[in-house]
């Protein structure tokens, strides 16, 4: 029993989930669109940089070729203590406001350029995303709902280099992950965001633990508190990622010592103000995907004691066993499918060693811009 029910919360966590959502959302009948209110709100787009020489001018003249008025816009910087060029060249590209702060954390560096800023509306990003032009046009509409607290873009992650060590499949799973987040738009609220692009009624920001991010908390949050968080497709930004998959683990294991604290410290797994609906996204789309490391290891290890009990036994060990060789292969054959199990095992091999990590010496608030993305 303990056997058959891991492996089926595995299947539905990757698979199950997605299909049953999908069949939800197109099951509700969604309102017809309001028409534009045509408001042009006060925006203070926030950029938190820790040595982001080499984009950020790019990215201030991004931010400055939105369409939208620029007497409306605001464009923040705010260095995180960044030793290099950083503040100087977001100050010759024309950003309004540079902040030259202490080291601390991007997220006690957001909140400086929060205090600071005018806007109406907060919008966040990375400072090597690059924004389409109409994208803040598309994130700012979703606040015509008056429901709406927190709404994010799409970021499309592209490859940053070629040869034979660019196998990162990360660009895939953020093309199931937005399809799944674009349902439970739909559906209810969204679980989760992304920090290339999205945006908070200033009203509603959040002043949460330095070894959080805003990209998972604000959403169930703000949920919490009786308010929307929506995914807005036509917000588009994109990023260049990790060029391989093993710089993705190192990357993905950083991130997930803040996941690990955002699960155990921040009323995640507190069900009180979520309702049935976004309960079970909760658990479905979160829970089960932290919980997807232990759930391989107990389906292993009971697979390994029932391998006399059965062909069906034989045959799943077969299968399980496969994936992990398939994995091994994928770090010394070029392959898509190779690369897709490595890619897989890797990204659980990393919520594992986040959680180690938090558990062994803490989460630090500090943060580190990964190698071949700028």
């Amino acid at each position: 029993m303990v056997f058959w029910v891991s492996v089926a919360l595995l299947l539905y966590t990757q698979i199950g989930y997605a299909v049953l959502l999908a069949l939800a959302a197109r099951a509700v009948r969604a309102p017809a669109p309001a028409p534009p209110s045509g408001a042009t709100p006060t925006v203070s787009l926030i950029i938190a940089a820790y040595n982001e020489g080499a984009v950020i001018a790019a990215k201030v003249a991004n931010a400055l070729a939105l369409d939208w008025p620029r007497e409306r816009l605001e464009i923040i910087v705010c260095s995180d203590g960044a030793d290099d060029d950083t503040v100087e060249r977001a100050r010759a590209a024309g950003a309004d406001l540079v902040l030259d702060l202490p080291r601390a954390g991007k997220l006690r560096t957001q909140d400086a350029g929060v205090a600071a800023a005018h806007g109406e509306l907060l919008a966040f990003s990375d400072a090597n995303s690059i924004w389409e032009p109409d994208a803040l046009a598309a994130l700012v509409a979703a606040f015509d709902d008056p429901a709406v607290a927190y709404a994010c873009g799409q970021v499309r992650f592209v490859q940053a280099a070629e040869g034979p060590q660019a196998d990162n499949q990360e660009g895939l799973y953020w093309r199931y992950e937005m399809a799944v987040r674009a349902n439970e738009s739909r559906l209810c609220s969204v679980t989760a965001g992304n920090g290339a692009i999205y945006a908070v009624r200033r009203e509603r920001y959040l002043i949460i633990d330095e070894r959080m991010d805003h990209d998972l908390c604000f959403p169930f949050m703000l949920v919490k508190r009786g308010w929307r968080a929506v995914d807005v497709p036509q917000a588009r930004a994109s990023e260049k990622m990790v060029p391989s998959i093993g710089g993705e683990f190192a990357r993905k294991r950083r991130m997930n010592s803040h996941i690990w604290t955002m699960v155990l410290r921040s009323g995640l797994l507190v069900p009180r103000g979520y309702g049935l609906r976004y309960g079970w996204m909760i658990l479905s789309h979160r829970l089960l995907r932290y919980a997807a490391p232990a759930l391989h290891v107990v389906a292993l290890a009971t697979n390994v004691a029932l391998v006399g009990h059965g062909t069906i036994y034989v045959i799943c060990l077969a299968a399980q066993l496969g994936l992990v060789l398939a994995a091994s292969a994928g770090a010394r054959i070029r392959s898509r499918p190779l690369s897709l199990a490595r890619y897989y095992v890797l990204m659980n091999a990393a919520l594992a060693a986040g959680l180690w990590d938090h558990l062994r010496r803490g989460t630090p608030p500090g943060w580190e811009v990964p190698e071949g993305t700028r």
